[in-house]
């Protein structure tokens, strides 16, 4: 059986092919990082805000504990940083794309769809009252008793956007999505019992989590706006890791779904290679193949592939006919 180079799959090597075979997901993802920016544009739905309804809304303005600037800081480009590490020692530029792609697929997904609910929403933040009077006198329509706002038109704008909390979306969709990567990477269900794998899965987790109750404690969002924005967030980034990666506990849980499917068609070819070639016996080989494919040892599976062990099973039979 010809020979697989197994760690060939490097960015000089397989980077442009990849690269190639996924090229509308990146412009899906061009597509969606400018409806998210419409989406800031546009002026949000300015829902009724009476006077009687103002009692809530008198939090102070504050500063952000956590800036604006930082979220991307934070869930993106930290995230990525940790991925582009995992490569220079796997070299395996499949992990190296599928990561990135779904990291950005699921901040960007998360962006548009809480942007879109804070427009069609329009729910004022704690601090409206400010916003709305910041000079501390209010105005109210003698009839209906809504506000009359005479402070800037930016930050009342802003005012309008409580619900879902941007903040929290965002740090669930990026650090949610690491979480489940390091899972993979480390094996954390590997039925060792090694309590302190799951301390590091669910370290971006708690990073997230404190983003978003800071954004409480500023008074910029209601607790509803915080727990809605981070449950999209971590539901998003679950259904795009699964996109691109089989789940944690699955043998094969440490790399991509395109990395085995491209050790398929290697382990394929080089079957059919095999076939054609004199003096050699196409049943006696593929029933090796088949034996380690679909016999795994339950717990030498949970340490290597099925798919490595298929190839290296065939690998073996070849060494001893030659």
């Amino acid at each position: 059986m010809p020979e697989i180079q197994l760690g060939a799959h490097n960015l000089r090597s397989h980077g442009a092919k990849v690269f190639k075979f996924h090229k509308h997901d990146w412009i899906i993802l061009v597509l969606l990082a400018i409806i998210d920016i419409i989406l800031n544009v546009i002026e949000p739905y300015h829902r009724f805000v009476g006077e009687y309804m103002m009692t809530d809304l008198r939090y102070p303005m504050k500063s952000n504990t956590v800036p604006f600037w930082a979220v991307p800081l934070i869930a993106v480009v930290l995230p990525i940083f940790i991925i582009i590490s995992i490569y220079f020692k796997k070299r395996n530029v499949y992990d190296l794309h599928n990561a990135i792609l779904g990291l950005l697929f699921s901040v960007l997904i998360t962006a548009v769809l809480t942007d879109a609910i804070k427009d069609a929403v329009g729910r004022p933040r704690p601090d409206f009252f400010w916003r709305c009077f910041p000079d501390g006198i209010p105005r109210y329509d003698n009839f209906t008793t809504s506000v009359i706002c005479h402070g800037e038109k930016s930050v009342i704008k802003e005012g309008h956007k409580s619900f879902p909390s941007g903040h929290s979306s965002w740090s669930f969709a990026g650090l949610s999505f690491l979480s489940w990567y390091l899972a993979g990477k480390i094996r954390v269900f590997d039925k060792r019992g090694h309590a302190a794998k799951l301390c590091i899965v669910l370290l971006p987790v708690l990073c997230a989590a404190l983003i978003a109750i800071s954004r409480v404690d500023d008074y910029w969002h209601h607790w509803q706006d915080v727990f809605a924005g981070g449950s999209l967030g971590l539901v998003v980034s679950s259904v795009c890791y699964l996109q691109f990666f089989p789940p944690p506990y699955d043998a094969d849980g440490w790399g991509p779904h395109a990395y085995f499917r491209v050790l398929a068609e290697a382990l394929n070819t080089a079957a059919s290679t095999t076939t054609n070639a004199p003096n050699m016996t196409r049943p006696a080989e593929m029933h090796t193949i088949h034996i380690a494919l679909d016999g795994q040892n339950p717990y030498a599976s949970r340490d290597s592939s099925p798919m490595f062990n298929g190839i290296e099973a065939g690998g073996a039979a070849a060494a001893r006919r030659q």
